[in-house]
């Protein structure tokens, strides 16, 4: 039986070393990371279950000390700790498949099972060791072979079920991202590298010449995927844009200063999984002025390392650097007996100093530090016999049961929650909204505390509300105005779920305020909540133009042009270059009569434009300067219907939405952004 258990064990943690970077399935929103997610947690379960097994069987408790174990156990205490007093949306924080807590553990107690079936330098490679170099070299292949066949999109011709489309992207693989690919395809590289065989006269000859073969295949493999990071938009066989779109450094920095302002975040950090709402408030003139500033913000920092600052703050920080600290003393001297695995450590950690986290680098750190865990010689093991201390054999046995079943429970609703999420992604492809509604009311069911869940069922249900009240005039009956009115209600309710999980996070204030906005016309009290929740957008986010823009488009369809000016105005000094900004302000000054400054304004739009890039928007501007100039010179006259207003351009000015009903609905006061 004992030998059975070991078989077991050997056998999966084989399966979850080899599988896991290459695993992937189109059944969740996010094919790659979430899937190798939740393989890892489970198999992480399957290997409890097995020991729980064999103490059940054997009544005894084995604990075999490894070097890095406190440290490790350090580093993630003071994580389950960020969560506990920093972190807003904690399930969200746990469930991070990038850097949340409850991988982390399970990567912990991946490297405890690795640690104790790896190789010792002491004793020699043992037999039941899950990193043999073999499965690295064919790992390498099978890598390699993918990346080389999918740059050259053998699919781009071929028609594949919607399902299967995302294999004629050019940038497919496996791993995920093409940062992930390149991360994966170095640390195989250096491997065989350093693991090439020099004595040729002790080796079977094949041996190098296959070695070679591996290595000439990955050094291709990495060439064209670092040449695909940095290439940029082209045309012909590969046609495809940089992907390669990283956080500035020197934001990611700002952030993790920022945190330094408070006593408990200085501690604690902010948060794991609330990156996002720190680098909002970081952001800056220069940002504005870069090509990235469409993106509101990042959810990851430049740096792993920096990262880990950020949301765990001094004490997160501190652990991290013990734990490199001792790995690096260790290697002073231990490197000469495990050369390649210390090459690997320092390989990694440098790309957790410049690179953003990933789950493909965690898991390789943790594989890693097991590999080097036991390099200090002899590891003392101790066994405990319960044999004759039955309660406290039945409890334990009772309590390990109990929790490996009670996370299988949860973990398992919470990959069931993507996979309906993921239905509902088709049902907009099919273009069939009950398969939308229904499978995202599951996904929440299931799992309420996931932010983009809520935020895109209350987007669903805004629509179908939208829908309804498109009707004609008179012919909306009170069973229809029910209908809106429950949709209105349960689309501002998921909005306010969002912003109740993370208030620090702008985007679900964003999302609110354009809940409200669509229901101006259709129920009392909208515009109000709509300037309100647009202003908590703009505390969250004070250098987003974008939000300042809405802001002053509300203003502007309620005629309050004072108010318009002053937040176009306001969003322009943010971005001048940004030629909707201008736009806008053109207009809002000629609706004040304000030529003047209407024609200053319209012809900054015009500068702004490219007549090339942007010929539509370019005549566009030029027609309405050409009317504004003659109203210069006309002050008598008022703004006329003379302008083409149904031209299709990216300059929009500020129109109430077309949806109206009379009268209108009147929403509970629990429908307003501060009500609880």
């Amino acid at each position: 039986m004992d030998k059975f258990i070991k078989n077991a064990k050997y056998f999966v943690l084989v399966a979850l070393i080899f599988i896991i970077p290459f695993f992937f399935l189109n059944i969740t929103q996010e094919y790659f990371v979430t899937n190798k997610f939740y393989l890892l947690g489970f198999g992480v379960l399957l290997l409890l279950l097995i020991s729980t097994i064999q103490f059940f069987v054997s009544k005894k408790m084995s604990w075999e000390k490894r070097g890095f174990d406190n440290l490790i156990l350090l580093f993630l205490t003071t994580m389950a700790v960020s969560v506990v007093f920093s972190s807003p949306n904690k399930i969200q924080a746990l469930l991070n498949p990038s850097f949340g807590l409850v991988m982390m553990v399970f990567l912990g107690i991946l490297y405890y099972y690795i640690s104790r079936n790896s190789f010792d330098i002491n004793k020699g490679d043992p037999l039941g060791s899950p990193l043999h170099p073999i499965i690295y070299y064919l790992s390498s292949i099978i890598l390699s072979l993918t990346t080389i066949i999918f740059f050259f999109q053998p699919f781009k011709n071929i028609t594949l079920p919607s399902n299967f489309a995302f294999l004629k992207n050019p940038g497919f693989s496996p791993v995920g991202s093409q940062l992930d690919l390149a991360i994966l395809l170095g640390f195989l590289l250096a491997i065989g590298i350093v693991s090439f065989p020099r004595r040729r006269e002790s080796i079977k000859s094949w041996i190098p010449v296959f070695t070679a073969m591996t290595l000439t295949i990955n050094l291709l493999a990495l060439f064209l995927t670092v040449y695909s990071l940095v290439k940029p938009t082209g045309t012909g066989l590969i046609n495809q844009a940089p992907t390669l779109i990283l956080p500035p450094f020197r934001l990611s920095w700002f952030a993790a200063v920022e945190i330094l302002k408070s006593p408990q975040t200085a501690l604690f950090g902010i948060g794991l999984d609330n990156f996002s709402s720190i680098f909002t408030q970081v952001k800056d003139f220069a940002y504005n002025q870069s090509s990235l500033w469409q993106i509101n913000s990042f959810t990851v920092s430049r740096s792993a390392v920096l990262q880990i600052f950020t949301e765990t703050g001094i004490f997160g920080l501190t652990a991290f650097g013990l734990l490199i600290f001792y790995v690096i003393k260790q290697s002073v001297r231990a490197i000469h007996e495990s050369p390649l695995h210390y090459i690997l450590f320092f390989y990694l950690f440098i790309c957790l100093l410049i690179l953003p986290t990933s789950f493909i680098v965690w898991f390789l750190f943790f594989v890693v530090l097991a590999q080097l865990s036991c390099t200090d010689g002899a590891c003392p093991v101790s066994t405990t016999d319960l044999s004759n201390l039955l309660p406290i054999y039945i409890g334990i046995a009772v309590i390990s049961f109990l929790f490996i079943g009670t996370s299988g429970y949860f973990l398992g609703r919470s990959y069931a929650s993507e996979y309906y999420f993921k239905k509902s992604l088709d049902g907009v492809a099919n273009n069939n909204v009950k398969q939308v509604y229904d499978n995202q009311r599951q996904a929440i069911i299931l799992n309420p505390y996931i932010e983009r869940f809520r935020s895109n069922f209350s987007q669903t249900n805004l629509l179908i509300a939208n829908n309804l009240a498109q009707k004609k005039a008179g012919t909306i009956t009170e069973q229809d105005k029910q209908t809106i009115t429950q949709a209105i209600q349960a689309s501002i309710a998921e909005g306010k779920a969002v912003v109740a999980l993370n208030p620090q996070k702008a985007d679900g204030w964003q999302n609110l305020a354009a809940i409200y906005l669509n229901i101006i016309n259709a129920a009392q009290g909208a515009d109000v909540w709509t300037i309100s929740a647009y202003q908590r957008a703009i505390l969250a986010d004070p250098q987003n133009p974008s939000y300042r823009v809405g802001l002053g488009g509300v203003y502007y369809s309620l005629k309050k042009y004072d108010d318009a000016l002053r937040f176009f105005e306001q969003a322009i000094s943010i971005k001048p270059d940004w030629p909707n900004a201008n736009y806008n302000y053109a207009w809002a000054n000629f609706q004040k009569q304000n030529y003047s400054q209407a024609v200053n304004a319209m012809q900054n739009t015009l500068r702004l434009l490219d007549s090339k890039l942007n010929q539509g928007d370019y005549e566009k501007v030029q027609k309405e300067l050409d009317e504004f100039k003659k109203m210069l010179s006309k002050e008598e006259e008022k703004p006329a219907n003379k302008l083409d207003k149904k031209t299709q351009s990216d300059l929009n000015l500020p129109t109430p939405p077309t949806t109206k009903i009379s009268p209108k609905l009147e929403l509970p006061k629990e429908a307003s952004p501060e009500a609880k």
